[in-house]
Order: structure tokens, then sequence, then C-alpha cells
């Protein structure tokens, strides 16, 4: 009698396989975030948790309304906003990042840059304050939250 050949998979070791790449795969590409502050209210509220995805490939590219997640330009950590103006759209605000309130002014975003503004206008630190955002900052986009 011929003894058969080893395999060198078996079915449940196939499934832990897979079961590893996708863990390894969603450690990589996605996280959750804790909403700090009220600049995103009512959308999303103090102490609110979402998922976060950097696989863009995957949840489609950021477009106008999407909610994004970027590096706090004052420091350690990540601010939540939304973007209102993709690059190449006309951008129309009494608020000029470098000196304040004042006339209507005129912007063009620019190539590879994003205006972003908190749902909650009067407080949220945003587009108005600290500019455009480079696209290559923008950590994530938010995909899930409740």
């Amino acid at each position: 009698m011929k003894k058969g050949k080893k395999r060198w998979i078996t079915g449940f070791g196939g499934f832990l396989i897979v079961v590893l790449f996708f863990a390894i795969f969603f450690y990589f590409n996605f996280k959750t975030i804790q909403v700090s502050g009220t600049s995103m209210v009512p959308t999303l509220k103090d102490h609110q948790r979402v998922l976060v995805s950097k696989a863009y490939w995957l949840v489609g590219s950021i477009k106008d309304k999407d909610i994004v997640v970027l590096p706090d330009p004052h420091g350690p950590g990540e601010i939540i906003k939304r973007v209102i103006y993709s690059p190449g759209e006309d951008v129309s605000v009494f608020w000029r990042p470098e000196t304040g309130p004042g006339p209507r002014y005129k912007y063009t975003v620019p190539q590879g840059c994003f205006y972003v503004l908190g749902d909650n206008r009067p407080g949220s630190e945003d587009s108005r304050k600290f500019g455009f955002v480079d696209a290559s900052k923008i950590l994530g986009k938010v995909v899930v939250y409740r």
C-alpha cells in the first residue's frame, strides 16, 4: 500500500491564513478614533468613536462632504473636519487666514489641496483659520460613525 503525500496546508490551516491576512490588512488600513470636542456637532459628538480608512481605493477617493481626519496643526493628535471644497473649486469667504474677517474674498483651491470646515461653524477651527489642507496630510476618511 502506498502512503499519500502530506498536504502542506489543510482546510483549517488555509482558513487561518486568510483570517491572518484580513487582520493584517485591517490593522494597517483602518483604525478607530475618538472624537474630542464639539467642532463637528451635530454630526459627530464629543467622545463618539468613528472608523477611519486610509485605503482610498477601497472606500473611494476624497470628495466634497466627506469627513476626514487630519493632524492637528497646533500639536500632537488629530482633528476631524468635513471637506467643503475640492481642488480647482472656487471658495468665497468672509475670513482670510492671514488677516481675519473682512470683505468677501475669493480663492481657488489649489491642486492637491482641500478646504475643510467643522459642521459647528462658530465653534470650529478649520481652513478659515489654518488655510487649505494638503491631500498628503490627510490621515484617513471616516467611513463609519453612529
